[in-house]
């Protein structure tokens, strides 16, 4: 259980980045009062978990109804995955995350960044949501299901924390030190990645 817990703890931490959410709710609340930055803080989260936990609990359904089977999305969605974490290792930082600039703007321009780009798809993006769906494919018993949305869950609220403390984090880490746990957090990702394509290729008989 341990080893399930541990393992689907690092996955979604390097899928979610609440370094780089830190940054970025740092860089989209200047000049908020205390009070709001603690509402939009706790607004992104519960919307992320929301998500995450529809996610979790009907992505394998989904994915039946539309006639996908598991090995095929543990390829795909590590392919996905590898490409966030070529995205992490190789892109230029500039202390945030990697939303298009475009995004960007648009929120920058919002005064309720909450929804987004906050939650979606800061907290809950496309690499979270592969990813929870992969664990949760993994876990072929009640518990291990039950510990890989613990998992989540505390991944959710360490990333509402570093929200609330994004200030004295980000005087602490600086801009090197964001960039620097994004470069590790990429390393591991893109291990994570070839493990689920290769469990994906194997369960598809391809190498089997």
């Amino acid at each position: 259980m341990f080893h399930t817990f541990a393992t689907a703890f690092t996955t979604l931490f390097v899928a979610i980045g609440p370094v780089e959410l830190a940054a970025m709710f740092l860089a989209l609340t200047p000049g908020f009062d205390a009070r709001t930055k603690r509402r939009l803080a706790f607004v992104a989260a519960g919307v992320a978990a929301g998500v995450l936990l529809a996610f979790a609990i009907g992505g394998l359904e989904l994915l039946s109804l539309i006639g996908v089977g598991l090995p095929a999305f543990r390829t795909a969605g590590g392919v996905l995955l590898l490409m966030t974490s070529a995205e992490m290792l190789l892109r230029r930082h500039t202390g945030l995350t990697s939303i298009t600039p475009p995004e960007e703007m648009e929120a920058k321009q919002q005064h309720d960044i909450a929804i987004f780009p906050l939650a979606i798809p800061l907290t809950a993006g496309p690499g979270s949501m592969t990813a929870i769906v992969l664990l949760m494919g993994r876990a072929h018993t009640h518990i291990a299901e039950g510990t890989v949305l613990a998992a989540l869950l505390a991944n959710i609220l360490l990333a509402l924390v570093f929200m609330l403390l994004s200030q004295g984090l980000m005087r602490v880490l600086g801009t090197t030190g964001v960039n620097v746990v994004a470069r590790v957090s990429g390393i591991l990702l893109a291990a994570l990645a070839m493990q689920f394509i290769f469990d994906g290729l194997t369960a598809s008989k391809v190498f089997g």
